[in-house]
């Protein structure tokens, strides 16, 4: 059976803001099971914001122990990104979980996977999911020649972009700021 899969998330850091979006498609297969899943988590209080593309089980699993681990770290996010990715590449249950996630917070922007990385991204954009690279493509053009854009205009026509050119990616967005 395939899995039901979720698509393009994208973080820019702008002008001192930091925001985090992404489309509500996903997929089974080459179907397109729901088009409005909200992708991206608000937590404490809005000083976190998560974003994740992937299979959407997987992905719930994750956040959860992602938070665990927040928790456990007295809400370092930083910290909590390394020992989740550890974890997540060790533990025999969570390695076989098909999932990324971004976690931004107002001092960092990191992009965390199942084989153990946890990336700070170049010019401050991180993107995952199937429509990731023209999302990024986008947001760095954005960033480059149209540096007046707020980070959630970026992050909203980075996001458009990717819909127009991706057909894992839908138009129905869910955008979060970060709160200082």
């Amino acid at each position: 059976m395939e899995k039901i899969k979720s698509t393009t998330v994208v973080a820019i850091r702008h002008n001192g803001e930091v925001v985090i979006g992404a489309d509500g498609q996903a997929t089974l297969g080459n179907t397109v099971a729901k088009s409005s899943v909200k992708k991206i988590r608000v937590l404490q209080g809005g000083k976190i914001i998560t974003g994740f593309a992937g299979s959407t089980a997987d992905a719930f699993t994750l956040l959860e122990k992602f938070e665990e681990k927040l928790n456990s770290f007295g809400n370092n996010m930083k910290r909590a990104a390394v020992e989740l990715a550890k974890e997540w590449r060790m533990d025999r249950m969570l390695s076989r979980l098909e999932a990324m996630m971004i976690v931004a917070d107002k001092d960092d922007i990191l992009i965390i996977s199942g084989t153990g990385d946890v990336i700070e991204p170049d010019m401050e954009i991180a993107t995952i999911g199937s429509g990731s690279m023209f999302a990024q493509s986008a947001a760095r053009a954005l960033k480059k020649f149209a540096p007046q854009l707020s980070a959630e205009e970026m992050v909203r026509e980075s996001l458009h972009i990717a819909a127009d050119v991706c057909i894992y990616t839908n138009h129905n967005l869910v955008v979060e700021k970060v709160k200082s």
